[in-house]
This record gives structure tokens, C-alpha cells and sequence, in this order.
């Protein structure tokens, strides 16, 4: 039986999607940070 790999991607493909997903992260903590510190210490 021959298992078929699936195809593997370039590696400049898959280093975006890596870039990306991590600026989402960063991005998404930095929001809930930021708004956090909006409602916990208002001016």
C-alpha cells in the first residue's frame, strides 16, 4: 500500500501564513490590552 503525502507547500507559503497568524495574535492582544486599560483606568 503507497501512502500519498499531501503536497507540501513552498516555504515562503507557509512563512506568510506564519507571519500573518502571528501578527493576528500579537495584533488581537495588543487590542484587548489597550481596551482593558480604557475601562480599568479611565482619564
Amino acid at each position: 500500500m503507497s501512502q500519498i503525502k499531501p503536497e507540501q507547500r513552498p516555504l515562503t507559503q507557509r512563512l506568510l501564513w506564519f507571519v500573518a497568524l502571528w501578527l493576528g495574535g500579537v495584533g488581537t492582544v495588543t487590542l484587548i490590552s489597550f481596551l482593558l486599560r480604557l475601562w480599568i483606568a479611565p482619564k
